[in-house]
């Protein structure tokens, strides 16, 4: 048995190298830059949370098989999030008197869950959460957090065809229980699980397990009919669901025809979502290249949860990506970017005697805003050369001391493979002509 530490990170996490950071940081650059362009600020928040914070309103699943907790040293109760809408609910409470409305927020937090590492799907990721909450009309800001979540896609130059905007919502689920179906509250989500499985099992056994849950056979041919005919149904029995509900529903879908989005988005009746707190407008965004068919994110409306942490609430709506997901889907269409260093120029070194002026002259470019890096090496030149192209590194500055008795320097250009001698007056202005 061996005596030395395994190199390898824990189970279900990554290591970044500079190769993958360079990538990641693009990534989240442009959820960033997407983001804020539609007056969202950043925010984040501590890695540890009370576990009652999410014993309150997280599923079942994540708390009682996914969660990370322990107690600490002083016997309190915590856990590692394992996800951030219930911590930025809290934030929200703490500042909801004296924070203009509506309160546009998001955050790329790291989060963690104990579950089984697979495709998509890791113990560790990052997710970027979008959240809009106290909006004065729901419906404008349901529209605005689909805005949001498509605009991010096309962002990273995804087209037509290569995604699709599944909607849904809660109340006309709920509604669908309760006035078509009568079926008693308590019983609501033990049919909801159901349902969200239907897409992954066959109809006989989706029919079976509504069956044991107490549905009859005309509750079963009533939801059959609720998932096979789409908007239609919802329209022939909007005096049954409620005409205000319906009405609202349908002018969130007119106006993304409206604004373009058409060929983007359908409504889906099998889009439930699992957590119990979403109250409203539910989505979720799959990708659909057939090697990588899957859910990528989603979100939705959860106007109670603010209300757990005090006396005033605030309606709220939106939505969380991880990182995982997001780079699988890249991947897939041909849209993930690989980056090369950002260093710019490398100050070679030929004279062991010169590291003051190496150093020196590093300062000056830096100074003027470029990437530099100063060789460390007593490797002979054509090495040091080497390494430069390795690095993508495209200009490669030399001064022994002739060039600085001549107060001047060569430049190399990797790849044109020309060589200049230059003023070091006027190095600044050739360097930036050649990158």
């Amino acid at each position: 048995m061996s005596d030395f530490l395994s190199k390898q990170p824990y189970k279900g996490s990554r290591d970044f190298f500079p190769d993958e950071m360079r990538s990641r940081t693009w990534m989240f650059n442009t959820l960033r830059q997407v983001v804020e362009r539609f007056g969202y600020e950043e925010v984040d928040a501590p890695l540890l949370e009370p576990l009652d914070l999410y014993k309150t309103k997280t599923s079942e699943e994540i708390v009682n098989q996914q969660i990370y907790s322990f107690t600490d040293r002083g016997d309190r109760k915590v856990a590692i999030r394992p996800e951030m809408t219930p911590t930025v609910s809290r934030m929200v409470a703490q500042k909801l008197r004296e924070t203009p409305k509506p309160i546009r927020w998001y955050c790329i937090p790291n989060l963690w869950r104990y579950e089984r590492p697979g495709k998509g799907r890791l113990r560790e990721h990052w997710q970027l959460n979008v959240d809009l909450f106290a909006a004065v009309n729901e419906t404008e800001a349901d529209i605005e957090i689909l805005e949001v979540a498509i605009n991010i896609l096309l962002s990273f130059r995804a087209k037509p065809g290569l995604f699709k905007l599944y909607l849904n919502h809660r109340e006309l689920l709920n509604a669908v229980f309760e006035s078509m179906l009568k079926i008693e509250k308590e019983k609501w989500p033990t049919i909801a699980r159901i349902l969200d499985k239907k897409e992954k099992i066959d109809a006989d056994y989706f029919e079976k397990m509504l069956s044991e849950a107490g549905l009859d056979q005309d509750g079963i041919k009533t939801l059959n009919e609720y998932f096979d005919t789409g908007i239609s149904f919802i329209e022939k029995n909007k005096a049954i669901l409620g005409e205000e509900l319906v009405n609202n529903f349908l002018k969130v879908l007119s106006i993304l025809n409206d604004l373009g989005y058409s060929e983007l988005y359908e409504y889906n009746a099998s889009v439930i979502r699992g957590f119990d707190y979403y109250t409203g407008l539910i989505f979720e965004i799959f990708d659909l290249h057939p090697d990588n068919r899957r859910s990528l994110f989603g979100g939705g409306r959860y106007n109670n949860l603010i209300g757990y942490f005090g006396k005033e609430s605030a309606n709220a709506v939106g939505f969380g990506m991880g990182d995982v997901t997001l780079e699988d889907f890249l991947r897939s269409h041909g849209l993930y970017k690989e980056f090369t260093s950002k260093s710019e120029v490398l100050v070679a070194n030929i004279d062991e005697n010169l590291t003051t002026e190496r150093f020196h002259l590093a300062n000056i470019l830096r100074n003027a805003g470029l990437n530099v890096e100063v060789a460390l090496t007593g490797a002979k030149l054509g090495k040091q050369l080497q390494e430069a192209e390795k690095k993508n590194i495209d200009i490669v500055i030399i001064q022994g001391s002739e060039e600085v008795e001549k107060h001047s320097v060569t430049v190399k250009v990797m790849s044109s493979r020309e060589q200049e001698l230059v003023s070091t007056e006027n190095l600044i202005e050739f360097i930036k002509g050649k990158l």
